[in-house]
This record gives structure tokens, C-alpha cells and sequence, in this order.
């Protein structure tokens, strides 16, 4: 089974405290992402990791507090979860032609979003194409946004896919719960950092 871990959004304005847009308690994170970042790398998995990045303007800002500026220090992954030499798959059109034929030697590329759904950017599909993998191991923030539309993405590719649960985190617990159920009504699996480790 040709597995991705699907590492959601672990950008230092969302994990840290200090952050534009921190999520409550997302701090505590940073040991299971680490361990399921290095897991993959020791075992030749390929990571997928979205990540925000925004202009100073952008029109998200009109809901969400400004966050994940692309260039800025906030808008960064944890050291923890950032590969060497990972690859940046941008928004343009045609940005994975650009890149495919590194893709092949990354063990993390990188998929950057200007918007909630990673699917928004329109090689994402192109790359999943590509990779071929029957299974996708999805964690990261915010559970009920970021999260979610990833999760739920996969599933309609048909893929089989698996939330780590302990690598997660809400801004509401409630709309965690709801998605999750949702999540396994539409045939999704829970998992756990030692499970997925394992």
C-alpha cells in the first residue's frame, strides 16, 4: 500500500502562542508532529504539507485575523516538520510541470494555499494523480477548517484515509466532534501517532 502522511497547515502563526492566529493548546503538537515527521523521513514516506500563504491583503483577512504572510516568519512550518531541500508547489498554473522532475527525489513537497481548502490550488489533484497513493495519513490545525477540507478532499479522491487524532486540534471541540463523526460516516478512519508510527 503506497502511503502520504498529509501534514495540514503546521505553520508557526497557528502552533505557537505567539503566533497572528493561534490555535488553543496547538503548542502541545509539536512532540507528535515531530515524531510522525520523522517516522515518515526514516521510512521513505512521502509528506505532503499545505501551508497558508497569504498576501498582505489578502481577502481572507476580511473573516480571519491577518496570518501566514507569505515571506514572514510566522508564515514558516515548525522546524520539526520542514525536510531539507522540500519543494514548494505554488498556485500558478502550471507550477507542477515546473517542478516534476524533482518530484520524484522530495520526500516533502510543499502545497501552498491562498485559501481554507488546499484543493483550491490546482495542482494538488494533479500531484495526487501522480504519486498514485491508495492511503493518506492527515493531520495538523484546524481540525474543522484546514483539516476537514483536506480530509474530506481525499476521501472524494477515493483514497483511504486516516486522521490522527492526537495530532489534531479544534477551535471549537464540538465542531471536532462533528467533524470526525462526518468524516467516519463518509469512510474515513481515526488513527493514532503510535499507530501510524508503528
Amino acid at each position: 500500500m503506497e502511503t502520504v502522511f498529509f501534514d495540514v497547515d503546521t505553520q508557526l502563526d497557528f502552533l505557537l502562542p505567539s503566533g497572528a492566529l493561534p490555535v488553543p493548546g496547538a503548542e502541545d503538537l509539536v512532540k507528535p508532529l515531530t515524531e510522525l515527521t520523522r517516522f515518515a523521513n526514516a521510512h521513505r514516506i512521502q509528506i505532503i504539507s499545505t501551508a497558508d500563504a497569504h498576501t498582505e491583503n489578502d481577502a481572507e483577512f476580511k473573516k480571519w485575523k491577518p496570518h501566514c504572510v507569505a515571506g514572514t516568519i510566522g508564515q514558516r512550518k515548525i522546524a520539526s516538520t520542514l525536510l531539507s531541500r522540500p519543494i514548494v508547489l505554488g498556485s500558478a498554473a502550471g507550477a507542477l510541470e515546473q517542478s516534476a522532475s524533482r518530484l520524484k527525489d522530495a520526500s516533502q513537497i510543499i502545497v501552498e494555499k491562498q485559501m481554507l481548502d488546499c484543493f483550491t490550488n490546482p495542482n494538488l489533484r494533479l500531484l495526487l494523480d501522480l504519486l498514485e497513493a491508495d492511503r493518506y495519513v492527515v493531520y495538523g490545525v484546524v481540525t474543522e477548517y484546514c483539516v476537514r477540507c483536506a480530509a474530506f478532499g481525499l476521501l472524494d479522491a477515493g483514497a483511504r484515509v486516516e486522521l490522527v487524532t492526537d495530532a489534531i486540534r479544534s477551535l471549537q471541540p464540538a465542531d471536532e466532534r462533528e467533524t470526525i463523526e462526518s468524516f467516519q460516516a463518509q469512510g474515513g478512519k481515526l488513527t493514532t501517532v503510535a499507530a501510524a508510527t508503528a
